[in-house]
């Protein structure tokens, strides 16, 4: 995910620029954008988030950290798959 850390409106026309910033990330993102590019504009922008489901990314962190979970959740689903009823 990243997030629009920054909007800068350009004199004299209804254009926008913006600059953003990944969850992961320190700085902002201009590493990422093409060489010489500083800003993003209206058109790279590709969605846009309508919400959010806190800490449900921890369910991938148990699985990795606790291999069982995720052979058992494997199991559970696959038993779910197979007695499934149309």
């Amino acid at each position: 995910m990243h997030r629009t850390i920054r909007v800068h409106d350009r004199a004299g026309s209804e254009h926008q620029d913006v600059l953003t910033k990944g969850d992961n990330n320190y700085g902002d993102d201009k590493v990422l954008y093409a060489p010489g590019q500083d800003w993003l504009h209206r058109e790279h922008i590709m969605g846009r988030a309508v919400g959010y489901l806190p800490h449900v990314g921890r369910v991938t962190i148990i699985m990795n950290d606790y291999p069982a979970v995720k052979y058992l959740l494997i199991g559970v689903l696959g038993l779910l798959v197979v007695t499934g009823r149309e």
